[in-house]
């Protein structure tokens, strides 16, 4: 598929999925089935456990993660122990998390392994740059984990695959609608305006910032003390920029503004915008606008039809129905493999 080829344009790769069983392991081995390992170095790991033959959940079968030779993976201690293949030990890490230490090695002999590797964001961050500064690793892909969008923050990874089906609703409408706002959200696209780098830096604090004076002020300190100052002027600025998580609650606020519910609202990252659909919606038919700070590069719909108690929606027609809404290619990958 298309989507292949252009993977080999990014240094990094995050594979996320909307539910549990929407296929999103299959599409991690049939990415790592399909890239020239003979012309780079591949490294891949987890953000949670994944590669189990069993889900702990609806004790269903899960597909295992399958490693070609070559391939640079890193896994807690507790699960390299249990690897079904021949690897070469290169590295064992300073991180202690509940499985063990985190363990990188390259593959001598294929087979078979899960995946548990790096908890946090930050971490991978960190296994990222490691892998290439220290093992050569020109691709290095993260399996996110359930409901986890983290992992595809353009903080951490260049490119993302978006893994959904059956499993998130056995609704064709249903599902089409929920996926179809997440992509909305990776989709936003970058703020035109220049972000002071003070308000960037920043971890904390919900700013006004005046476009056209470059100056800033402290609309809230936080999402939690919103109530303590009243309505904005309309000399205090015309965008507003979130450092943390932009929420329901917090937008209901805005938009109860009359100086502020047409205003652009800036985010670091789409991981950052936890809104409904029908409040997102709602703002953006007003008027008003949202941006990010780093967009997303979604390269791919992964749509696995398949619910886990075995209710079949018809993927053609899921396929079709989000590229025509989203612009973005979406695949069966079941039928290729």
């Amino acid at each position: 598929m298309p989507f292949i080829r252009e993977i080999l344009n990014y240094r990094s790769l995050s594979i996320v999925g909307l539910e549990k069983n929407t296929g999103k392991t299959e599409c991690l081995n049939y990415i790592l089935e399909r890239l020239p390992l003979e012309k780079m170095r591949v490294g891949v790991s987890s953000i949670g456990i994944d590669g189990e033959r069993r889900d702990q959940v609806t004790q269903t079968a899960k597909p295992e993660i399958f490693l070609r030779d070559g391939i640079i993976f890193s896994t807690t201690e507790k699960h390299f122990r249990q690897r079904k293949l021949v690897a070469e030990l290169l590295e064992i890490g300073d991180l202690h998390t509940s499985l063990g230490r985190i363990i990188t090695a390259k593959v001598v002999s294929p087979g078979k392994v899960m995946l548990s590797g790096p908890p946090s964001t930050q971490e991978l961050i960190k296994w990222i740059k490691n892998l290439n500064y220290q093992h050569n690793v020109q691709l290095s892909i993260i399996d996110g984990a359930l409901s986890r969008l983290s992992p595809a923050s353009p903080a951490v990874s260049e490119a993302m695959i978006l893994a959904t089906g059956a499993a998130l609703s056995l609704t064709f409408s249903d599902l089409i609608a929920k996926t179809n706002h997440v992509v909305k959200l990776v989709n936003i696209e970058s703020t035109k305006h220049d972000i002071p780098v003070e308000l960037t830096s920043t971890q904390n604090g919900i700013w006004l910032y005046d476009t056209s004076s470059q100056k800033h002020t402290v609309l809230y300190d936080s999402a939690f003390t919103m109530n303590e100052r009243e309505v904005s002027r309309k000399n205090d600025g015309d965008l507003v920029f979130v450092s943390g998580a932009i929420t329901d609650r917090l937008m209901n606020k805005l938009s109860s503004d009359k100086y502020l519910n047409n205003c652009e609202i800036v985010v670091k990252d789409f991981t950052k915008i936890f809104l409904t659909p029908l409040l997102f919606n709602n703002f953006i038919k007003k008027g008003g606008k949202i941006s990010v700070m780093n967009r997303s590069k979604l390269l791919a719909i992964c749509v696995n039809p398949v619910s886990p108690t075995g209710y079949k929606l018809d993927s053609d027609a899921i396929c079709n129905e989000l590229y025509k809404l989203t612009g973005v290619a979406a695949y069966d990958i079941f039928k290729y493999n």
